[in-house]
């Protein structure tokens, strides 16, 4: 399960609407000061992402959450989303190639924009047809305890 920490900005009925904030998954790492993912991240920002999860939990509006997705969905959206449509453009472009005779240039290149073309509608209604699927959902997990801030006062 991958957990992110976020808040609870609304609530509707089962669901609930969970800001969290968007940061690389290198933010850890040893060498973070010298990356390039590290820098791009600095130059832009820290943005919020809002998203939809699952409020088993039966969290409120204003609490700290955990929300996890699970692995294996988010690896079939991702291979969904990037792999399927490189291939058909791949796969498009060398079946232009061979049918394409003196145009095969030509060919090949419409071969690929009608292949991506292809993947891209099928992807949208793969998305329709596997969002309401448990696993493709984010899921509040628990609350978390609200982080108390200690002040410290300087010393006269």
């Amino acid at each position: 399960m991958i957990e992110e920490e976020g808040t609870v900005i609304a609530v509707q009925g089962d669901y609930a609407q969970v800001e969290t904030q968007r940061r690389s998954a290198c933010g850890k790492c040893v060498a973070q000061d010298a990356c390039g993912t590290s820098l791009l991240e600095r130059f832009f920002g820290r943005r919020t992402v809002a998203l939809t999860a699952l409020n088993p939990v039966q969290a409120m509006v204003g609490d700290r959450v955990l929300v996890g997705i699970s692995e294996q969905g988010l690896l079939r959206a991702a291979l969904a989303a990037y792999l399927v449509p490189i291939l058909a453009l791949l796969a498009g472009a060398m079946l232009g190639d061979a049918l394409g005779g003196d145009r095969a240039d030509a060919a090949s290149v419409l071969g690929a924009i009608l292949g991506l073309v292809l993947a891209l509608l099928w992807l949208r209604g793969y998305s329709v047809a596997s969002a309401p699927k448990p696993e493709r959902q984010p899921l509040i997990l628990r609350r978390l305890e609200a982080h108390s801030a200690l002040v410290s006062l300087p010393r006269l």
